[in-house]
């Protein structure tokens, strides 16, 4: 077997960490042709090539899937990963050897005190591997390489079908297109989907952590945002208009910290919510005021909806508004000055409405024909642009705070409570006890961020509606296949490699934990899936 030893699996993930793959290069364009090079060294795949196939993600992306078939069951297991990684500029001098886990680990060490006392241990221990995307996620990649290789060798009694996306880093694009894709395949070779498994990394739950954790779910995100529109005048005459900066200071507040939205489940927290990134829309410098300004504020989720979420983001709204209404008037009677109105606060779907009415149809078409077609601007700043551009030619709504949502948006999912998680759990946990000596412990929400968001939701969730009418760039710019979502009802496991510092150039990969256990923790729960229940009790003697 090519991918099944400790030292096979090494060389495995130092050769596809070195397939650089950094979101939005030419590499994460060539990245899938070089995957499917690598499947067709399997001789179940030179047999049957036709099981290797690229979909279209956009942007010239592709999705790669690749199917074990089992002649005797339609029951399957879908493995998923990811296989873009973050950028390197963290680097620095040394960030031509980022994709050489042996080459930088090596060099690690003649700059060891450049680094963090935690890493420093770590690389002197010599049980680590140094790489980008070598923990995040590229060895989960590489143990579904491995259990497609033994699957076909030893004709395992159940089907598994690899699937490994783009761009999971910055919008979820892949996953996006791959959750209609699964529903192709499960149709095209008549699938029943039992369980998606996942491979992201066990991450620290906090500084230090060495426990090794098995997800039963993933945390959702969602990103509320602002526009604070306020009335331009001149620096010499401040009090004739109202700056964006000044509303939005006092939402801001409101918003970083704010435990309103934070959640409590299974005795797992959500983290507080902070802005992630603030926008002065005025586009050059001269004493004019800036009259309109944006924030990106991050919150995560584990059971609210988008209308949960927009309830909340609208009540801190109308408190900071009220606050700095406030206050405004009492700078205007001090300084024996107007004011110019009351701030308002309204949903986005509220100000298009508005517009659509007062403008028609026609010209809100042209205005967001105007904004997607600038290719120099993201999802978040079109998002921004429409709702800004919507506001210019409604001057009579300002001053007023617009509420949105941008992208991207990940559900929460949980399968805590499935009978079939929870039986694999408890199993994983035993194995890995006794046979490792591992004291695996159970995470219900995965803390960073996965595509497994994408193969669930609710069926009688209703607050989607809320995020489609409250997106700008839903439609052709952004979407969410909520109702493919919906049909891919089998319930999520994540067991993966344990790692470090993901998305820090101090990135590791436990070379034990990658090679030896986990490798053989995952092939017995698949083994369970399909094995008698006489054997189960014998498989640790596999």
């Amino acid at each position: 077997m090519k991918w099944n030893s400790y030292e096979d699996l090494q060389n495995l993930i130092c050769e596809v960490v070195s397939w650089d793959s950094r979101t939005g290069t030419k590499g994460e364009i060539q990245f899938a042709y070089q995957l499917k090079d690598k499947l067709l060294e399997l001789p179940y795949f030179q047999n049957h090539p036709s099981y290797i196939e690229l979909h279209d993600a956009g942007k010239e992306r592709n999705i790669v899937s690749a199917l074990y078939k089992s002649d005797t069951t339609n029951q399957t297991i879908v493995l998923m990963s990811h296989f873009d990684t973050v950028h390197t500029d963290e680097f620095g001098e040394i960030e031509a050897l980022a994709f050489n886990p042996l080459a930088l680990t090596k060099e690690l060490h003649n700059r060891i005190n450049e680094l963090p006392e935690g890493a420093q241990l770590d690389l002197q221990s010599g049980d680590y591997l140094f790489g980008r995307g070598i923990m995040d996620m590229k060895m989960g990649l590489v143990l579904h390489l491995h259990l497609l290789e033994i699957a076909a060798k030893e004709q395992w009694p159940i089907n598994l079908l690899l699937l490994t996306v783009p761009d999971e880093e910055v919008n979820s694009s892949g996953m996006r297109v791959a959750a209609d894709k699964l529903l192709e395949i499960k149709e095209k070779y008549k699938l029943d989907y039992q369980l998606f498994l996942n491979s992201e990394p066990s991450f620290s739950q906090k500084p230090n952590d060495e426990n090794y954790y098995i997800y039963s779910g993933t945390i959702g995100k969602i990103m509320p945002t602002a526009l604070f529109y306020g009335m331009e005048t001149h620096a010499g005459e401040p009090l004739s208009g109202i700056t964006g900066h000044f509303i939005a200071s006092y939402f801001t507040k409101k918003m970083e910290y704010n435990p309103s939205f934070v959640e409590e489940v299974y005795g797992e927290k959500t983290p507080l919510p902070v802005c992630l990134k603030a926008y002065d829309l005025k586009q050059d410098y001269s004493t004019q005021t800036s009259n309109h300004t944006a924030a990106l504020y991050n919150v995560f989720l584990m059971e609210q909806s988008a209308q949960q979420v927009m309830d909340t983001f609208e009540s801190v709204a109308k408190i900071a508004m009220k606050e700095c209404q406030k206050d405004y008037e009492a700078i205007c009677k001090r300084e024996n000055a107007a004011p110019i109105g009351e701030i308002k606060v309204l949903q986005y779907s509220e100000l298009l409405s508005y517009a659509t009415v007062k403008l028609g149809q026609e010209k809100i078409d042209e205005m967001y024909e105007f904004v997607i077609n600038n290719s120099d601007l993201d999802e978040r700043e079109m998002s921004i642009q429409i709702a800004d551009q919507l506001m210019a030619h409604c001057l009579e709504l300002a001053p007023a705070t617009v509420l949105f949502f941008a992208p991207p948006y990940y559900p929460a999912i949980n399968s805590s409570e499935n009978p079939l998680i929870i039986e694999k759990i408890e199993f994983a946990q035993n194995y890995l006890q006794e046979k490792f000596n591992i004291n695996a412990q159970q995470v219900h929400y995965f803390n960073g961020i996965s595509d497994l968001s994408y193969v669930n939701y609710d069926e009688h969730d209703e607050g989607w509606k809320s995020y489609k009418e409250n997106t700008p760039v839903w439609g052709d710019v952004y979407t969410i296949p909520f109702a493919s979502m919906q049909k891919l009802n089998a319930p999520v496991l994540n067991i993966g490699p344990f790692g470090k510092d993901a998305h820090k150039f101090t990135e590791r990969l436990h070379k034990e934990s990658a090679f030896t256990y986990t490798p053989y923790v995952l092939r017995k729960v698949i083994e369970t899936m399909f094995v008698t229940e006489d054997v189960k009790s014998n498989l640790e003697s596999v």
